[in-house]
């Protein structure tokens, strides 16, 4: 049996969960989502926790249990607490600009790029005199937020010699020497 799908998910006080059919409906204070369940899986409420269960052991069912269990407490932890990832822009006149919903970065290329994000998403940016610009992206759920993050790091990927691009708050990037001077 998946380790991770036997393990209940436990409902926090201020979430909603609804089951129509095989779409799973979760609404808190800070939004909805909805996820559609394959048929494979079974989900039973009872006391303020969710359980699933498969149709089968087939390896393909499997992995479907583990997976619907996670996204499920995804939702969850989304709709009451919210997720938050923060992109550190690393390099010499590197600059990122936040107004609404665009978000305007500065990467070392001839043009700006200007970013239109979903509406789901809080973008901040803050900038301080001699440490690098940060941007912070807060949303409910949980793959936009590390899909929009995923896109705004592939504009610049940190290179392996100085370090310089859009990385993420935390990362430890594999660093190279570079050339030594011929004797």
């Amino acid at each position: 049996m998946s380790r991770i799908g036997k393990s209940p998910v436990t409902i926090p006080s201020g979430v909603e969960v609804k089951v129509d059919g095989n779409v799973v409906t979760v609404k808190g204070p800070k939004g909805e989502l909805t996820q559609e369940i394959d048929s494979c899986i079974s989900m039973s409420i009872e006391d303020g926790t969710v359980s699933f269960t498969r149709e089968s052991d087939a390896p393909d069912h499997r992995a479907k249990h583990g997976l619907y269990r996670a996204l499920l407490f995804n939702m969850c932890q989304g709709v009451s607490e919210g997720f938050k990832k923060e992109l550190e822009i690393v390099g010499v006149g590197y600059r990122a600009n936040a107004q609404g919903q665009k978000l305007e970065l500065s990467l070392g290329y001839s043009h700006p790029f200007v970013i239109e994000l979903p509406s789901e998403i809080k973008v901040s940016t803050v900038s301080e005199k001699g440490k690098a610009p940060i941007v912070t992206l807060e949303s409910h759920d949980k793959q936009l937020v590390g899909q929009v993050a995923a896109k705004i790091r592939s504009l610049r990927k940190p290179e392996p010699y100085k370090g310089k691009g859009v990385k993420y708050l935390g990362e430890e990037l594999r660093r190279k020497a570079g050339k030594t001077a011929a004797k």
